[in-house]
């Protein structure tokens, strides 16, 4: 709740600091009005120029409206076709978003992970905790495509891989997301990693199934089985909020007539490295030809045109 009030306070401040500034601007502009004094106009120029900065930083405050966008975020990767090409596109990937999540402030936890044959990750759930999680990061939910030449292959020839994101919100207790304990299946396994003490010598993962939606999530980041089985299920509780809130929008577009695509499977981004260096959102058309800064977690263009482009949908 600290946090949450944290929050509030540093949207009013904004605001009170641009109104503010607006009152310091109309002075200025009336001193200079009937003084024609150079100096006052650079000074207005100054004033001009800070309130221009806060309003941009007050409009992108208001693209988030979403119920859950000031929650956590849950996001999961997974390797497409392609083998060993496709599980270290998946690592690159979660390595982009480490990059947004420390240039923002925002920490991550890995949740349960499953290590390539040969190099990479074939899967990765974490939790990216921190302002505006979810509500940034739900524009990555799709498909990302890459197009390079393969590390892999000793033919030098140029490879297509795949990779699809999920982003959820993380939800607390919620009275609406009702879970009967006979609807569920828990296995325990061993936890698998890279090695040494991030793979432990007990069955101490966890593995729950909801039976009626046949919905999987695990854990095994903690040691112990019990706090892995709290963490999965608190995992769960989210997926099913999220199940049923695109429910909800499917039968809403369904009303509406709409002919749109809801599930988080269409292709939204193409990387590539090679014949020439672009990544292209086809959703927003946003392109940037600086691979590497992409790659090293400068994704907010990306982020900020879908959010634009959803408000003006509303």
């Amino acid at each position: 709740m600290l946090q949450e009030a944290a929050q509030f306070k540093d949207e009013i401040d904004l605001y009170r600091n641009m109104e503010k500034d607006l009152g310091n601007a109309e002075v200025l502009l009336e001193l200079y009005a009937e003084s024609g004094d150079a100096g006052l106009g650079a000074e207005l120029e100054d004033s001009i120029g800070m309130l221009t900065g806060a309003l941009d930083r007050w409009e992108q405050e208001n693209l988030f409206g979403g119920p859950h966008d000031r929650r956590n975020a849950l996001i999961s990767l997974h390797a497409g076709a392609g083998g060993t090409e496709a599980q270290d596109w998946v690592e690159m990937l979660f390595r982009m978003y480490g990059r947004w999540a420390q240039e923002h402030d925002c920490k991550v936890e890995v949740l349960d992970l499953l290590p390539g044959d040969e190099a990479g990750i074939k899967s990765i759930t974490a939790l990216i905790a921190g302002h505006m999680a979810y509500g940034n990061l739900k524009a990555e939910r799709g498909v990302h495509r890459l197009v390079r030449i393969s590390p892999f292959d000793a033919s030098g020839r140029r490879h297509t891989s795949f990779a699809s994101v999920d982003v959820i919100p993380e939800v607390e207790e919620d009275a609406e997301v009702g879970i009967d304990p006979d609807d569920l299946r828990i296995d325990t396994y061993r936890a698998s990693g890279h090695g040494g003490q991030h793979v432990n010598k007990t069955d101490s993962a966890v593995r729950i199934t909801h039976l009626p939606t046949n919905t999987v999530v695990q854990c095994q980041s903690e040691r112990s089985q019990l706090a892995n089985r709290l963490r999965a299920m608190k995992i769960l509780r989210s997926r099913l909020n999220e199940l049923k809130m695109r429910e909800q929008e499917e039968r809403m577009a369904g009303l509406r007539g709409e002919q749109r695509e809801i599930a988080w499977g269409s292709q939204i981004r193409s990387y590539t490295f090679e014949p020439y260096t672009l990544v292209k959102d086809h959703r927003t058309g946003v392109e940037i030809g600086n691979v590497q800064a992409v790659m090293n977690g400068a994704i907010d263009p990306f982020i900020e045109a879908f959010l634009r482009n959803g408000k003006r949908e509303v």
